[in-house]
């Protein structure tokens, strides 16, 4: 596909404590969607974009955004037309940066397909998933159905760096496949990106 038809990505890093996995994990994944050749890639690390907690007088859906800070991520993830979200598990949830970051705008979501990166202890992130799901789902985010899980992640990580498993590889490989048909299919649904 022609890099200049080819839709964006938005890899998401949820964590954004001073120590964390999430960026290295978040690394490779995006390496994987560039290979993948489908899309171009954005890496949207949270801890960079440094949003505050929700201070937006009006109702995000209205999109009549007082501060810059909202208006640049408004921005951000309307020029998105698909998502990954790398997300750990924190007592069987998601962050709440990750959280506040999806509620902070509302309609630069619509119909943009979602895949699930997740990584942790045992379970591999997935109950925070698990949670998440309904949240996505109420944006009207289809959920890609296979995903990349690292269970006890930190295991993975060798000089810095996420090693992955035939597994990992296998299921983030038919996640693209997937957001890629599910991203092409909805793109008459999808607003144009917001600008301000």
């Amino acid at each position: 596909m022609p890099e200049s038809t080819r839709p964006t990505l938005g890899v998401v890093i949820a964590s954004v404590r001073p120590v964390r996995v999430g960026e290295k994990v978040g690394a490779w994944v995006a390496d994987q969607a560039r290979q993948h050749g489908a899309f171009e890639v954005d890496i949207i690390d949270l801890k960079e974009v440094a949003l505050p907690f929700l201070n937006e007088t009006t109702h995000p859906v209205m999109q009549k955004y007082e501060h810059d800070h909202t208006k640049r991520w408004s921005e951000r993830v309307s020029r998105c037309q698909a998502f990954v979200f790398v997300t750990p598990e924190y007592n069987h949830g998601y962050p709440a940066s990750l959280k506040n970051a999806i509620d902070t705008v509302n309609k630069e979501w619509w119909y943009k397909p979602v895949g699930f990166a997740s990584y942790g202890g045992v379970s591999g992130g997935l109950r925070s998933v698990t949670q998440l799901k309904p949240v996505t789902s109420l944006l009207r985010m289809p959920a890609a159905a296979d995903a990349f899980v690292a269970p006890f992640v930190a295991q993975q990580i060798k000089d810095g760096v996420f090693e992955p498993t035939d597994v990992q590889v296998q299921g983030t490989t038919s996640m693209l496949d997937e957001l890629a048909k599910l991203t092409e299919a909805l793109a008459p649904l999808q607003e144009p990106p917001t600008s301000f």
